[in-house]
């Protein structure tokens, strides 16, 4: 078993907590020490059961622990690569949490700091980036590709071949037609129809969907797009639960 903190102590950070306690009830993989969060007015307090151990400056005393991001919120949605970002940590301090009540199809392949939650499926061909959050009971659907730092929100669905650029937020019960690309930073109402595609930085709301606005400008953060799949570093499908072990 390894050593494993959570940076963050909000409703994601927690919720990932329980996943990994899933886990451990089914393949005893991690030690979850507590979370990591940079507000000291929760310094000593515990939340979920857990303690908040202090800052991520704490990091420094815990070189061998594993780590995963679980910040951000619709109204700051780049605040989870920007604390990646900060952080600087190699690939392999990162966990990848998959719940157990998850469903990784054959073939699909998800990045270092991602975490799936309950009742996420992924069909066939999937691949899912790096510090990716993906909400219970999504259904991503064959040769969906999810880049680093989106965020999908719960009971999410998306056709075969949807593109979510890095960063993305896919409100809670989007759908997404099958081929259409979201685009960088942009963000997709809750219960949005979409049927084409979203251009990088804008929201867009209603069904069909259309533009509402510019996206706001504390989520336009910068992140390279690749050209090839959601990721370079991938961990498969056979390795998902037992990453950093």
């Amino acid at each position: 078993m390894r050593d494993l903190v959570i940076v963050g102590a909000g409703g994601f950070a927690r919720e990932t907590a329980a996943a990994v306690r899933a886990v451990n009830a089914d393949r005893p993989t991690w030690r979850l020490r507590g979370f990591l969060d940079d507000d000291p007015a929760l310094h000593g307090t515990t939340r979920a059961g857990l303690p908040i151990l202090g800052g991520t400056d704490r990091l420094a005393d815990l070189p061998d622990a594993a780590v995963v991001v679980c910040v951000g919120s619709p109204r700051d949605y780049a605040a989870r690569q920007r604390i990646v970002a900060r952080l600087a940590l190699p690939a392999d301090r990162y966990a990848t949490i998959v719940h157990p009540g998850a469903d990784v199809g054959a073939g699909s392949v998800v990045g270092a700091g991602t975490v799936l939650l309950a009742g996420v499926v992924l069909t066939a061909d999937v691949s899912v980036g790096d510090h990716v959050a993906v909400m219970p009971h999504t259904v991503l659907t064959h040769d969906d590709r999810v880049h680093d730092h989106a965020t999908i929100a719960s009971g999410v669905r998306l056709g075969g071949g949807a593109v979510v650029r890095s960063g993305a937020y896919l409100g809670a019960g989007a759908l997404l037609r099958e081929g259409v690309t979201v685009g960088e930073w942009s963000l997709v109402g809750m219960g949005a129809v979409v049927l084409r595609d979203v251009p990088p930085g804008e929201v867009w709301v209603g069904s069909p969907a259309r533009r509402l606005r510019a996206a706001d400008p504390p989520a336009l953060a910068h992140v390279p797009e690749p050209d090839g799949p959601a990721s370079t570093a991938r961990t498969p499908r056979a390795a998902l639960r037992v990453v950093g072990s």
